[in-house]
Order: structure tokens, then C-alpha cells, then sequence
């Protein structure tokens, strides 16, 4: 337990260091080897498909078996439980995206294009020709989508299985992000790696959003916002984000979603929310109020649990 009180405060603190090693960038690294080993082996759609199965498999075993064998002998050293806070914090990102969200909310008032530049860093959509609600909007999706898959899911399965299952559910995630993108480039090679990433999120998803909610009693309209989980749920192209996304548009009152431009195409995608007023640069800081809270929800939960088992 202490782990993971003294890593959560670590990440509050520091956040992501750009010198400090990190997991995650080993992670892009083999990820981006094993899809150019892949390419070369394998040029059919069948053979893609069954190299991002292969994927999927050998990158949970390497996820278990190497910091295991690390923790095993620096136990021998009395240093594992400091290894162990190193890799819990590791996959924690609550810091970060609220320092990312708050460069975009802050270069508002320099102008459009520093904000849109600054937005380029943390979306895959096109953002030089958003208008100022448009960069608002898609700063305040990227905090509700990432308070789950940065924050809940992470600290979700590190509660469950201690810091090896949140490296596993990160490397599950970032080769969701890597290569499970929907287009005829990794439709093959990103089919296991995103059906997954789906069923890993599935329950970290659902909790995010009741995290919120209930984080949020007093403060904004819960009944609302549960009305809109349960009317648009269908809306998303993912199961899984879908969750954060609604709860946030409910809670604020705005409408997210909406038709964007990715890599020069326009894809149309259905509005999220009630739209009861329009979106404004606040709504940015209410976010990220939002994700923290819900974090912290989580933690006093799980202190509270075993409280009541000791």
C-alpha cells in the first residue's frame, strides 16, 4: 500500500520527468521493432492478424516476466519495494496530462495558433484549422478520455495486481495506440492488439465514469450526466471511451464529439452531450478537477477497503 500512496504522490509532484528512464518509451521502442520485423515477415492480412496476436502475447510476457525477475533479486538487495514504487509511478500520468491540458488552456490567450500547435501534442486530429471551441473541445475529450486510460485503468489493475499489471496493461495500451489505429495500413496488424486493448478497458471505463459522478455529488448535475452516459453510449466508435467522455460532457453541460479532420480527411462522428450552453476555456480546469478527483475517489476507496479487511 505504501508503494502506491508514495507513487501517486510522486506523480503528483514530478509528474514525467524527460531524463528519468521511463517503461512506456521502452515500450514505443519494441513496439516499433516488432511492427517492422512484422512487415517483413508477414505480407498477407492473415499473417498480420496472427503477428499482432503474436504481439499481444509476447509483449504481456515480457511486461511479467522481466520487472518480476527484477523484483525477485532486489528483494535479495532490500531495494524491490523501491523498484516496485518506480514502476507504479511509471504508469501513472495524472500529472502530466493536467500539466499538457493547462500549456493548451494557457496559450489561449497567446492566440489560435500557439494554442492549436500545443493541442497537436497530446491529439490525433488535425488541429490547424480548429476554432478556439474547437481546440477547448478537444483539449477537454483528450482529459476525460485519458483519466481512464492514464489514470483509472493503470492504478485500477496496479490496486488489483500490484505494479506488474499496470506495466501489462500499459503495453496492452500503447500498442492500442501504435498500431491499432482504424485504417487500411494496421487494420491487419492492429486487430489483436485493439480487441485487447477493448476488453482490458472494459471495466476501467465504466468505473472512470462512476468515478466521476460520484466525485462529483454537489457540485454538478449527476443525474444529468448519467442520463447522457446512457443515451449516447452507442455513439462512440470505442466501447470504452465513450464512458469518461459522456460523464464529462453531463457533468459540464457541453456538447463533445462531433465531425474532425485526421490526417487530412474529414471523418463525421455524432455529437456527445446535451450542448445546454457553449464550451469555454474553463471547462479545460473543470476537467482536469474532474480527473483528479475521481483519482483520488479511487484511492480513498481502496484505503477504505483495507481498512475494513485489517
Amino acid at each position: 500500500m505504501m508503494e502506491i500512496l508514495l507513487a501517486l504522490a510522486l506523480d503528483l509532484l514530478v509528474g514525467d520527468p524527460e531524463n528519468l528512464p521511463h517503461p512506456v518509451r521502452l515500450m514505443g521502442r519494441i513496439i516499433n521493432w516488432e511492427e517492422g520485423l512484422a512487415r517483413k515477415v508477414f505480407t498477407s492480412p492473415r499473417g498480420l492478424k496472427f503477428a499482432g496476436l503474436l504481439m499481444v502475447v509476447i509483449n504481456v510476457f515480457l511486461a511479467v516476466f522481466l520487472p518480476g525477475i527484477l523484483l525477485y533479486f532486489l528483494a535479495f538487495l532490500s531495494l524491490d519495494k523501491v523498484f516496485s514504487t518506480y514502476l507504479i509511478f511509471s504508469c501513472l500520468a495524472a500529472r502530466n496530462l493536467r500539466d499538457e491540458a493547462m500549456k493548451v488552456y494557457r496559450d489561449l490567450d497567446q492566440g489560435l495558433d500557439e494554442a492549436r500547435y500545443r493541442l497537436s501534442f497530446i491529439v490525433g486530429r488535425d488541429t490547424k484549422e480548429l476554432d478556439e471551441a474547437g481546440i477547448i473541445r478537444a483539449t477537454v475529450e483528450t482529459v476525460s478520455e485519458n483519466t481512464s486510460d492514464g489514470i483509472i485503468a493503470p492504478l485500477f489493475y496496479i490496486l488489483l495486481f500490484g505494479p506488474i499489471g499496470g506495466l501489462v496493461y500499459k503495453f496492452i495500451n500503447t500498442m492500442d495506440s501504435m498500431v491499432a489505429y482504424k485504417n487500411e495500413k494496421y487494420e491487419n496488424l492492429g486487430y489483436f492488439p485493439a480487441l485487447v486493448d477493448d476488453l482490458v478497458n472494459f471495466l476501467p471505463a465504466r468505473l472512470s465514469a462512476a468515478l466521476m459522478l460520484v466525485s462529483s455529488l454537489g457540485r454538478y448535475s449527476v443525474i444529468r450526466a448519467f442520463r447522457v452516459i446512457i443515451r449516447d453510449r452507442k455513439k462512440h466508435e470505442s466501447p470504452n471511451a465513450i464512458y469518461p467522455e459522456a460523464a464529462v460532457a453531463g457533468l459540464l453541460g457541453v456538447e463533445l464529439g462531433g465531425g474532425s479532420y485526421y490526417k487530412g480527411t474529414y471523418v463525421d462522428k455524432p455529437t456527445i452531450g446535451d450542448g445546454l450552453r457553449g464550451i469555454e476555456s474553463q471547462d479545460i480546469k473543470r476537467s482536469i478537477e474532474i480527473m483528479f478527483t475521481s483519482e483520488f475517489l479511487l484511492v480513498l476507496i481502496y484505503l477504505l477497503i483495507n481498512l475494513l479487511r485489517s
